[in-house]
């Protein structure tokens, strides 16, 4: 199977909009109704692009903070980095690994990723509440692909779309945190470029992509789109694969050099 995809057809991308979603409520439902607000039908090969915050809440991942009891760990935290003690308790909860924090932030690794305070998140929660990542999202994703499927009788690809800040860069992209029904990364090695040279370290995050194109369209704070329909994208579909390939931090270009201390201030 070639990893080229042939679809020279234009990007499209239809944001769906939603009202708004309670912890609980039946996310198949709000696609559902997302689609037939907007009056667009999935198609086969089409990639739905879900905003992790409402999968989360549909999956009662939204926490109050007045129930959490921070420990000595987290107060040592909010000391440090004025990050609200309870915030901090979960962050511990929900991590990985914690390798430190500037102000406000702590960071964080969680199922493979980089990631401020493992992905919890005030915005877009009730008040005095917080939302955690979801419990599993590619799991989630193949359970969309499998309804997408059974309702409309079409594969799509599924992508769980979560924001976040690149290094050196001021503001937010888009980021996979969960993929089902395409390959998230594509290797080109091998190939050669446009002068015949052969590609030696190139991989395509083909979600990531994605997932930046459809936060553009769905946004960031109240536009109430927390999906988007993403037609004729360059992705290679295979319902049989789900996932999202992470790398261990050692082997990652940024964090390897910077714990190496190799970082030489130019004057």
């Amino acid at each position: 199977m070639s990893l080229q995809s042939q679809n020279s057809k234009p990007l499209e991308i239809f944001g769906l909009k939603s009202d708004l979603i309670h912890p609980g409520d039946d996310i198949f439902l709000k696609i559902s109704a997302a689609f037939q607000n907007a009056g667009v039908l999935p198609q086969e090969n089409d990639i739905l692009v879900i905003a992790e915050s409402a999968l989360a809440t549909s999956e009662n991942r939204v926490v109050c903070l007045s129930d959490i009891e921070p420990g000595a760990e987290a107060l040592e935290y909010e000391k440090l980095h004025q990050v609200d003690a309870r915030e901090a308790e979960l962050v511990i909860r929900e991590s990985d690994v914690i390798f430190g924090g500037v102000f406000g932030v702590l960071l964080t690794l969680k199922a493979g990723m980089l990631c401020p305070n493992a992905g919890i998140d005030n915005s877009n929660a009730p008040d005095g509440c917080v939302i955690l990542y979801p419990e599993n999202p590619t799991k989630s994703a193949k359970a969309i692909a499998s309804f997408i499927l059974d309702k409309f009788g079409v594969r799509v690809g599924v992508i769980i779309a979560d924001s976040r800040t690149q290094p050196l860069r001021l503001g937010c992209t888009g980021v996979a945190i969960g993929a089902a029904g395409f390959h998230a990364t594509v290797d080109k090695r091998g190939e050669t470029d446009l002068f015949g040279r052969p590609l030696t370290v190139t991989r395509v995050a083909v979600a990531d992509n994605l997932a930046s194109a459809a936060v553009a369209v769905m946004g960031e704070s109240n536009e109430s789109t927390p999906f988007a329909l993403i037609r004729n994208a360059s992705a290679v579909f295979d319902p049989e694969v789900s996932g999202i390939i992470t790398i261990p931090p050692e082997e990652c270009m940024y964090w390897g050099v910077l714990q190496k201390g190799k970082v030489k201030p130019r004057k």
